[in-house]
């Protein structure tokens, strides 16, 4: 049975088969005796984006996967979660992690600098804002009319209802945890109710110029 640890643009986790092209978390949020999500949703203000691969370490995802504790049976460490691609984890809350994903981390937060004039951007001020912004923790989507979606940046994502869309080149594509759907054009989302996903501080982030990888279903 698949684990809990999947999450979707809105910012849930949920128990799918699909896994996607990157890994991240938000502290630990699980048990490592049932590999079952705890109640709470996230333990840090730092929600980062990891790679799957790095230098060939291993993890048991939702297990026990760091020295220590009662027994020598080893400590949660911190609950993997998986999303479908960089847009996808963006639109959740979350930023590169400067562990693992250095010079994007560093591209990210240099950006975030840019794009709110501040002379030495730090990472606990990157991630403030996101966690004011995030749709999982403030249950806020700002509201998207049409002359907002003509003016969002590529990889932004936003909402009809319980659908997800990310834009790129002037359309919308339908997300799900598979990949995602055909091109749909702006005008045919003109009377919706539309809300956007990812958080106004990251939207400014890829106004300045920040490129997400994509899942290759996105053409």
């Amino acid at each position: 049975m698949p684990l809990q640890n999947r999450v979707d643009p809105f910012g849930a986790i949920h128990a799918t088969p699909e896994r996607g092209l990157f890994l991240g978390n938000r502290g630990i949020i699980h048990d490592p005796d049932t590999r079952t999500l705890l109640k709470r949703r996230w333990t840090l203000k730092a929600w980062i984006i990891c790679e799957c691969a790095f230098r060939g370490r291993r993890r048991e995802p939702m297990g026990r996967n760091r020295p220590g504790g009662p027994n020598g049976q080893g400590l949660a460490g911190w609950t993997e979660l998986f999303f479908l691609d960089e847009v996808t984890a963006l639109s959740a809350g979350h930023r590169p992690c400067f562990y693992c994903r250095r010079e994007r981390a560093a591209d990210f937060l240099n950006r975030f600098g840019k794009a709110f004039a501040i002379a030495e951007p730090r990472a606990p001020m990157l991630d403030k804002r996101l966690h004011t912004e995030r749709a999982a923790s403030s249950g806020r989507p700002p509201v998207v009319d049409a002359a907002t979606l003509a003016g969002l940046p590529d990889g932004a994502m936003i909402a009809n209802g319980g659908r997800a869309y990310a834009l790129r080149g002037n359309c919308a594509l339908l997300w799900s945890f598979a990949g995602y759907g055909q091109p749909v054009p702006f005008a045919s989302l003109a009377d919706c109710n539309l809300v956007l996903l990812t958080p106004p501080t990251t939207v400014a982030v890829l106004r300045q110029g920040y490129r997400p990888a994509w899942h290759p279903s996105a053409g």
